[in-house]
């Protein structure tokens, strides 16, 4: 799916891992002067250059349009592992500056985070469903009598907290995956013309099952650059999608 040319050209980039619909992260590495968010990604800041809360808060509070005060906010709260935080502070910082490219980078970014946390949070539940409620799977996979074995009730009451929590992380992830997605959107917005951003907010959404919106991006990357390296691949993998959505449909 990511295009062997675009990676040793693309800036940006990251895969989701599959976990019922795609999971996982990797760190993007802007900035936009001073201590940015991909800094604390990178780990290469050190706690000496992370700006504190506290110092932000209060700079934030006493101006509520000072765009940097938020962006310092926002790297603050990553380095502190307050991920809905920090994409609270760069949302304020996108709001004061739409068209700050690197910054919706770094918001899609937290978005993968985000969805990392969720994913990592399911799988804990699934694997607690397994250890403290064996018999409820056990049951569903035992037939005695042409039927399958009833549970006990305990095992059936953890097994279904826990798999309600299972779902409710992986609509966390699933909402994540939509918001790094609308990130990239409001990135390519920002350029119209520019291609490679067209290429990779297709790529995004590809990988967020938003079919819809990788098919329009990659035919405006091809009205773009129809003569691209990466035209050739694009154009095989907009009927691949045409196909399944098609076929879906």
């Amino acid at each position: 799916m990511f295009f062997p040319k675009l990676r040793r050209n693309a800036k940006w980039m990251f895969l989701f891992l599959a976990l019922v619909f795609g999971l996982g992260f990797v760190g993007f590495g802007v900035g936009a002067g001073g201590v940015g968010i991909g800094d604390v990604f990178r780990g290469g800041a050190g706690s000496s250059g992370v700006p504190s809360i506290d110092d932000a808060e209060k700079r934030v509070s006493e101006n509520p349009r000072d765009a940097a005060a938020f962006r310092d906010l926002a790297t603050a709260h990553q380095a502190e592992g307050n991920t809905d935080d920090a994409i609270e502070a760069l949302e304020s910082f996108v709001a004061l500056k739409p068209k700050n490219a690197p910054a919706l980078v770094d918001l899609a970014s937290l978005y993968l985070v985000k969805l990392e946390e969720a994913q990592q949070r399911a799988q804990v539940a699934n694997a607690r469903a397994a250890y403290l409620a064996p018999g409820a799977t056990i049951a569903s996979i035992t037939q005695f009598g042409g039927s399958a074995l009833e549970p006990d009730p305990i095992s059936s009451a953890v097994n279904s907290q826990l798999s309600g929590i299972v779902q409710a992380e992986l609509g966390i992830a699933q909402q994540a995956a939509s918001q790094a997605v609308d990130a990239y959107r409001r990135r390519a917005a920002t350029e119209p013309r520019n291609a490679l951003y067209q290429l990779e907010l297709a790529q995004t959404a590809e990988s967020a099952s938003d079919a819809t919106t990788a098919i329009a991006a990659y035919e405006k990357f091809l009205v773009l650059e129809p003569d691209d390296p990466n035209a050739v691949d694009v154009k095989r993998r907009l009927k691949q999608l045409r196909a399944a959505t098609s076929a879906t449909g």
